[in-house]
């Protein structure tokens, strides 16, 4: 039988290994820039990503779920449809973090997004 000084320590030896494969597979991808994932958006296509825009003016489409997030060189579609509930909602020239699948579908690339986060725009600028 154990001693309880050894029964504590493999105690934490499990919980220890448990919480760091928890991190390591659940760890989330690094949130991209809209033109740094279509710069790569051959490697990343049925991935899982992480990309933050703004909204471009007007593309808001409430009907079929969609919106533009703008990047200096490329934009980007994304659709919400399956998005649970958006913090603060969308508006026009809006910064968002999305979270979903990337996909390229009838010629169009576009992100399946789960997760729509917006905020004041000042919390995704890098400070200077």
């Amino acid at each position: 039988m154990l001693s309880y000084r050894n029964r504590l320590l493999l105690i934490g030896g499990v919980v220890t290994i448990a919480v760091l494969g928890t991190i390591f597979l659940q760890a989330p991808a690094p949130t991209l820039t809209v033109d740094q994932l279509m710069e790569d958006k051959a490697a990343l296509i049925d991935e899982e990503v992480a990309v933050r825009g703004e909204i471009r003016d007007g593309s808001i489409n409430e009907t079929a779920m969609t919106f533009v997030l703008e990047g200096s060189e490329y934009d980007l579609l994304i659709d919400y449809s399956n998005a649970g509930s958006i913090s603060n909602g969308l508006g026009d020239n809006r910064t968002v973090y999305a979270e979903g699948i990337f996909q390229y579908n009838d010629g169009i690339y576009v992100v399946e997004a789960e997760t729509i986060k917006t905020s004041c725009p000042s919390k995704y600028e890098e400070e200077v």
